[in-house]
């Protein structure tokens, strides 16, 4: 039973842009040049700077309203619970950046500090993450390499290896931070939508593999050389299954193990979150057991097992970047520094939906970039947010950054008081606990198959992506993604997909012909849509597209007619004055044009003026005469979707108006931006032949016009009116 659906009726005028701008005033806005955006953005006052305080000072803001009997004892346990998380990523994704696991203490607490002040997510917990940590990994190992000798930097003379990758892995996120912080204060923070969900995932995914592979040597216990470069993860996997007869047992068994617990403990905190307070901290009571058993048995000398070893105690003074790595590192500090905002950024965006609260890219920019720069001037590694560490920072009570202050003060403890305790860790646990982790990015391989079955282009960009990431490195394989997509966007402005719209009968819709079956079509009118920007790259397939829907070229039927034309002034030449449809059928098949034809002449509007009576080029004509016929009486164009133009557009579409013109088919364009009308006007695109009564305020409106104008024609089920010669 169909539903009753409510109508409505609209008694108007019919509308062309010229009709409607002398019945409806249009307000002349006085634009602002760019002097009075600048004196503006200059401008100082009590109220800017309040503004700007707070802006900068994001704190001031959440610290008003902060409602201390409600939210502290959620901050406190949230912190606690995200502070325990963090200590153990931290030390396990120091293994991803080639550092010594004490180090991925540091990360988990001078970025929280700045963050705390400059950020405007209240929940996303800053730290360390797994992607960020392999991209410092890369140039760690390539500038500090373990079978070699290191790069020829100043810096680097009578320092140990790890002395020297901790100045590498500083330095690289010294010049994140810069470069975090100069997009901004330039205001660049739109940047990140460059960076599609789909590219992302295809990147992260990658990122995920090379992860994994890079811990495959602590889980075995092997001694694999850290690998920088394109292919590194085949050169990599090579050297592990090389290696693979001297797998250390008593690693693997450990790490096997603690993977299948934490996996199962964590699939139980998944499905039993809304009953649990608070998630199990699986991975840090398996820390705790593994650091027990280990030192009890004495792992590290009984079966040879890896461990963290010496810890260092408390904080070391500041250092300054090394400028030499500066030189070495740019080309991979600036994709890093990009991924670091974008995760961290995406991730906050969902918590400020959720909570009901705006977050600031620009803002979120400057704060990452001064936690870089903080973090590294004291010997911590690339800072971000984890999605599996921000969820558990909100979803045990976490409302405001007071959690993040907290988790980052559990770090200075065991810092200062506890990490000798960690130093019987198998390195073979943290391995397992970063491989256990990556669940999630690794499942994202599913999107392989709804994205094939969604949207192909998407998938490419995925496959494209991810492969390029793996294959090339996550620098260049960032850059092949963003390529890659940036091609499928022009490729879809450039080949739109341009159809021939209907009317659907009753209504003032019009819709794709080939879609609906009860539909109104007038005789010769044809309704062409392009749903793109019309561009110097597009406008020559919009042309062909239009071409293909009228079914004929214009100026091939122009150079034709024009043909005819001249054979037919050769016989008024003669004295044939009073010519008959005989006479011309005669005249046709006796008389040859052998004089040069000139091909700008014949691109000419036809000439009728010295012909007795009118020529009706879609009537019988002799066998020798070949005029192209043309069903088409009015094309109308619906520029909807078309959102600008540029020069060689409006030249273009120019061109292809006046062939239309030439051969007495009228061209009418709705729906026009204005905009584009404006621009139009401008460029100087209106003359006596292409006017703006042809541009109308809708396509219902066009077509109204154009059945009013063909009455006639309509009603004898004919397409001209002009009796034939």
């Amino acid at each position: 039973m169909a539903t009753l659906r409510k109508q409505y009726t609209v008694a108007r005028p019919l509308y062309s842009e010229d009709t409607f701008a002398e019945d409806h005033n249009k307000v002349v806005r006085q634009r602002k040049t760019p002097l009075d955006h600048m004196k503006e953005y200059l401008t100082c006052d009590s109220k800017r700077v309040k503004n700007v305080g707070l802006s900068l000072l994001p704190i001031i803001g959440w610290m008003r309203i902060y409602r201390v009997r409600e939210w502290l004892l959620g901050d406190v346990i949230s912190g606690i619970s995200t502070g325990m998380v963090a200590i153990m990523q931290g030390l396990a994704f120091s293994l991803l950046a080639s550092l010594p696991p004490s180090y991925g203490l540091y990360t988990a607490f001078f970025p929280v500090l700045t963050y705390f002040f400059l950020g405007t997510s209240r929940h996303i917990s800053v730290g360390s993450f797994p992607v960020l940590s392999l991209m410092v990994g890369d140039v760690v190992t390539r500038l500090v390499p373990e079978d070699g000798p290191a790069a020829n930097i100043t810096g680097f003379y009578n320092l140990t290896m790890d002395q020297q990758r901790v100045i590498v892995a500083s330095s690289v996120t010294f010049l994140m931070g810069i470069f975090q912080l100069a997009m901004g204060l330039l205001q660049v923070g739109f940047i990140v939508v460059y960076l599609s969900d789909t590219l992302v995932s295809g990147f992260t995914t990658a990122a995920a593999v090379h992860i994994l592979v890079s811990q495959l040597k602590f889980v075995l216990g092997l001694h694999v050389p850290g690998i920088s470069g394109p292919l590194a993860l085949i050169y990599t996997l090579e050297e592990i299954f090389v290696q693979i007869t001297s797998t250390n047992i008593c690693d693997l068994v450990m790490s096997i193990v603690i993977m299948v617990v934490v996996f199962i403990v964590k699939e139980l905190n998944e499905r039993y979150k809304a009953k649990l307070p608070v998630p199990i901290p699986i991975e840090v009571i398996m820390t705790i057991i593994a650091c027990g058993v280990s030192y009890g048995f004495n792992f590290e000398k009984t079966f040879d097992v890896a461990i963290v070893g010496k810890m260092v105690s408390g904080y070391e003074s500041p250092i300054a970047p090394n400028i030499e790595v500066f030189q070495e590192s740019a080309v991979e500090a600036f994709p890093a520094a990009i991924v670091g905002f974008a995760v961290a950024f995406s991730v906050a965006k969902v918590y400020s939906i959720k909570h009901d609260y705006i977050i600031d890219g620009n803002q979120e920019l400057i704060a990452f970039g001064v936690s870089n720069i903080f973090g590294a001037s004291f010997r911590s590694f690339a800072a971000s947010t984890a999605l599996s560490r921000t969820a558990v920072q909100e979803s045990s009570g976490g409302r405001t950054q007071v959690a993040g202050l907290i988790s980052a003060l559990m770090a200075m403890i065991v810092t200062l008081a506890l990490g000798f305790l960690l130093e019987p860790l198998p390195r073979a646990v943290l391995g397992a606990l970063v491989i256990v982790n990556l669940k999630g990015m690794l499942m994202q391989f599913r999107e392989i198959l709804y994205l094939w079955r969604r949207d192909k282009i998407e998938c490419v960009v995925w496959v494209v992506t991810c492969l390029g990431a793996i294959l090339l490195g996550l620098d260049l394989g960032l850059a092949v993604g963003l390529g890659i997509e940036l091609l499928t966007v022009v490729f879809r402005t450039q080949f739109p997909r341009c159809s021939v719209l209907a009317n659907i009968s009753g209504t003032d819709l019009y819709r794709d012909r080939k879609d609906y079956t009860q539909i109104f079509e007038p005789q010769g009118v044809k309704i062409f849509r392009i749903p793109s920007p019309i561009f110097f790259a597009n406008i020559d397939f919009f042309k062909d597209k239009l071409i293909e829907a009228v079914g004929f070229k214009p100026l091939k039927v122009l150079r034709k007619r024009n043909k005819a034309l001249r054979k037919i002034k050769a016989l008024q030449q003669k004295g044939d004055v009073n010519i008959t449809e005989k006479g011309l059928r005669d005249l046709f098949s006796q008389t040859t044009d052998k004089s040069h034809t000139n091909m700008e002449e014949m691109d000419l509007p036809s000439d009728l003026k010295d012909l007795p009576s009118k020529i009706c080029w879609n009537a019988d004509l002799p066998a020798s005469i070949s005029v192209p016929r043309v069903d088409v009486h009015s094309v109308i164009l619906d520029f909807s979707a078309v959102s600008f133009m540029d020069i060689s557009a409006m030249k273009g579409l120019k061109a292809a108006l006046r062939e239309f013109i030439h051969i007495d088919v009228n061209v009418y364009v709705a729906s026009c931006d204005p905009y584009i009308l404006e621009t139009l006007h401008s460029c100087m695109f209106f003359d006596d032949e292409i006017q703006t009564s042809m541009f109308f305020l809708t396509v219902h409106d066009a077509m109204l016009h154009v059945l009013e104008n063909h009455k006639t024609d309509i009603r004898k089920g004919t397409v001209v009116k002009d009796t034939c010669l």
